[in-house]
């Protein structure tokens, strides 16, 4: 849910068939998510009927910014991003590997400005690596050198409702 609110930063309304099809769920659902954010004083009912606010309690609660970066530099460091990965995972004697990333956010809107991509990333160890159990600094400062110091990328780790919502796969 709150993946969605940060995604309306750059809007000045939005309705339930815009959440439902960035979190893919049902109208049930929407209705129901929408409900409960308006509880918590996070979305409130537009002046028009059927559209939605996301307040400045809903945008402080998401960690959402305004969109600030072009859509095409976001998606440069994208695939610039997969290409490392691919890289990366063709070396046999790398510490890590990824098995899986996508990248969620705005920018997947197609707007002409967009807030940094949210990319999930999946790490695994090497062959002949030692398995980790939990975030170990050792995958955290991975995850940081994967990001290679770029703005408009922020890598975490993953978590399987990332591909419960639209996102673009990249590995």
């Amino acid at each position: 849910m709150l993946s969605f609110l940060k995604e309306t930063r750059g809007a000045l309304d939005w309705n339930l068939q815009d959440m439902m099809a960035s979190l893919k769920i049902r109208e049930r659902e929407a209705h129901q998510v929408a409900s409960i954010l308006q509880l918590q004083g996070y979305v409130k009912p537009a002046l028009d009927a059927g559209r939605w606010l996301t307040t400045p309690a809903g945008e402080d609660v998401s960690g959402s910014k305004p969109p600030r970066f072009k859509l095409e530099r976001v998606n440069e460091a994208l695939s610039l991003l997969a290409e490392r990965i691919e890289s990366l995972n063709r070396d046999r004697h790398a510490r890590f590997h990824v098995s899986d990333a996508v990248a969620y956010g705005d920018f997947l809107l197609g707007h002409s400005t967009a807030q940094a991509a949210e990319v999930g990333v999946r790490v695994v160890a090497g062959k002949g690596q030692p398995e980790e159990r939990g975030l170990s600094r050792e995958t955290l400062a991975f995850l940081k050198s994967l990001r290679d110091k770029s703005p408009v990328l922020q890598l975490q780790p993953y978590q399987s409702w990332m591909v419960e919502r639209s996102h673009r796969r990249l590995v």
